[in-house]
């Protein structure tokens, strides 16, 4: 029974390739995918993959595999190319945030950009922001990452010319739980110029801005 219906015309007709989400797949799905990489001679991204998981592939699957165990993402049977400095930066709240920082990160370096990671700089100390706004600004577009109340979001959608990809993080307690108070908070942002991913959605956040980049901002 053939288990994988690889997606291989999806990089040209949307611009973004196909990734794997790995939660939910048996270990034998995985290296199946692998395996079809290989006699294609690709690479891929493998999203939201354990360190248990990683942990288990023989050998000579992970000496093909660049893997970040802080954002549980990996990029398999990677082509070596040059990075171009990257028109995106992200920025997190907290240093909690990190993990979605990493996945959007790599993300990006997939598809070839070099993207900064601006963290910690949530507006509990709004000072941590204000010092590095300068250097936000450069950039024509922003990833924010936020949990607890996500203020963030508007708070810097309204201090810079970019728009504000807005990714709420599952970070935070009470009624901060699991990321809904973010994810509200983003939708009903008074400052304009949001755009909004689901929770946690780092890898959509990332391929939002690398399509912005390809329709527009490369076009300059």
């Amino acid at each position: 029974m053939q288990r994988v219906n690889w997606d291989s015309h999806r990089a040209e007709r949307t611009g973004i390739a196909e990734a794997v989400y790995c939660p939910g797949k048996s270990a034998g799905v995985l290296i199946e995918i692998l395996e079809h990489h290989l006699k294609a001679a690709t690479s891929v991204l493998l999203t939201r993959l354990d360190r248990q998981v990683y942990d288990g592939f023989a050998d000579s699957y992970k000496a093909q595999m660049e893997y970040h165990e802080q954002g549980n993402i990996a990029i398999f049977n990677k082509k070596d190319k040059a990075l171009r400095d990257s028109e995106i930066c992200i920025v997190t709240a907290g240093s909690s945030d990190l993990r979605l920082a990493c996945e959007a990160q790599v993300t990006l370096k997939y598809y070839g950009y070099n993207t900064p990671v601006i963290a910690d700089v949530g507006v509990a100390g709004l000072h941590r922001l204000l010092n590095r706004l300068d250097e936000i600004k450069k950039y024509k577009l922003v990833i924010a990452i936020a949990g607890m109340e996500g203020a963030l979001f508007s708070v810097l959608a309204g201090l810079i010319s970019a728009p504000v990809i807005a990714l709420p993080s599952s970070v935070g307690y009470g009624v901060s739980e699991n990321g809904q108070a973010a994810l509200s908070s983003a939708l009903s942002a008074c400052a304009p110029g949001i755009l909004t991913v689901n929770i946690d959605n780092a890898f959509g956040a990332a391929t939002a801005a690398i399509k912005i980049c390809q329709q527009f901002l490369q076009s300059e």
